[in-house]
């Protein structure tokens, strides 16, 4: 490749030699940092990166993400863009006693790029890549000999965490972050059995904001929904349908698909792909993604405010989704994991019939051993139906 090219740098180079990461944000040329198993071939990623102009091929870097459609797109971003957001993370999270980050999550991901690497590299603290939960014993190491540590997760990272680490505690982790999915707000006793000396942090945002939009402490709010103020340069509005938009000083410049180079411009309202309300005191509530909630029989029908139920009454990972009924009409499957009991679903479906109409109950209730996971800890939605390893609980004869 010529100097002015786009470079592309793989998981696998990265965790083998960190510097490699840090070379390639030294040098001018634009870069790509890619997840090993990140389900498109290098020739598709090159052939969407020869459609960056020259203004874009040097001081950007391009990460890839399919978010919640399943449709990879290239995100891009500018250096200085996210070395500006990594120092008003810093004074907002309050970073500056954290002597060292704990990774958890793959560095190809957005937030634990900007969370964790490119904040250790600004301010000159550790950086202790693991494979996290793959490896459970390396990440226990990691974790008991921490100092003053800061730790990136997901929600669905903390009932794992919780059977991997039963009777271990980590005092030497003091913040905690989450991001990246649904925030575990009725999972926050164990996550301060495991580190009670950490503050915690609700961080919301999408790859397109690159990655953070709002922040809140963990005791400013008390519904998972709630997921704190706008980052000072940071403006958001819901529309008339309560589309979630953002325009944000440290954003993506410009994104790539299969249809091409689409600008993002400082004037652009990107949609974050989730629905959600401004409350009165500043904060803003999010009201589910745009497919997460839908009408069944005339009636408003929301996935997080189910899964939020089921949730507080069952300790394994929950997730839905959307199947029509015989009559066509939409409607979801719930999946729970590891397969519960019978009477731990008629607990779970008291629950529900004692909160909400018949017609928020699931089709059906399938248990499977472990949920399908991506690389960034999330679950993959994509990959809950048709599972071969799925049993059939419960399932509504109406």
């Amino acid at each position: 490749m010529s100097h002015h090219d786009p470079d592309l740098l793989f998981e696998r180079e990265v965790l083998t030699d960190i510097r490699r990461l840090d070379e390639a944000w030294i040098h001018p040329a634009t870069f790509m940092f890619l997840a090993d198993h990140s389900g498109v071939s290098p020739e598709w990623v090159m052939e969407r990166m020869a459609c960056l102009p020259a203004e874009c091929r040097e001081q950007h870097f391009i990460l890839l993400t399919s978010g919640s459609t399943g449709k990879p797109k290239l995100v891009v971003g500018t250096r200085q863009r996210a070395e500006s957001l990594a120092r008003t993370l810093h004074e907002l999270q309050a970073s500056e006693p954290v002597d060292e980050t704990v990774c958890l999550l793959p560095l190809t991901y957005c937030y634990a790029f900007v969370n964790q690497w490119l904040w250790s590299r600004q301010f000159n603290r550790r950086l202790v890549v693991t494979e996290g939960l793959a490896q459970p014993g390396r990440l226990k190491e990691a974790l008991a000999t921490s100092r003053n540590a800061m730790i990136c997760l997901v929600g669905a990272q903390v009932p794992l965490l919780t059977r991997y680490f039963q009777e271990d505690v980590f005092p030497g982790v003091i913040r905690v972050h989450f991001a990246g999915g649904r925030y575990p707000q009725e999972r926050l006793d164990e996550v301060r059995r495991l580190f009670p000396n950490a503050e915690i942090f609700n961080n919301y945002g999408c790859a397109e904001a690159m990655p953070r939009l709002t922040l809140r402490r963990a005791e400013d709010a008390p519904l998972a929904s709630h997921i704190g103020w706008p980052l000072p340069g940071v403006e958001m509005r819901a529309d008339e349908t309560d589309r979630l938009l953002f325009r944000s000083a440290y954003g993506a410049v410009a994104m790539i698909d299969d249809v091409g180079f689409t600008a993002i411009g400082p004037e652009t309202w990107v949609p974050t792909g989730d629905l959600g309300r401004r409350l009165e005191n500043g904060q803003w509530e999010l009201l589910g993604r745009a497919n997460e909630v839908f009408k069944r029989y005339g009636e408003k029908i929301s996935l997080p405010q189910i899964l939020t139920l089921v949730r507080a009454n069952w300790h394994g990972l929950a997730d839905c989704y959307r199947e029509s009924d015989p009559q066509g009409e939409a409607g979801y499957v719930l999946v729970l994991s590891p397969a519960p009991s019978a009477d731990q679903v008629r607990d779970i479906l008291r629950k529900l019939s004692q909160t909400l109409p018949r017609t928020h109950w699931p089709l059906r209730v399938e248990g499977v051993a472990n949920l399908p996971m991506l690389a960034n800890g999330k679950i993959d939605r994509q990959q809950l139906a048709g599972r071969p390893d799925s049993t059939i609980l419960w399932r509504q004869r109406i």
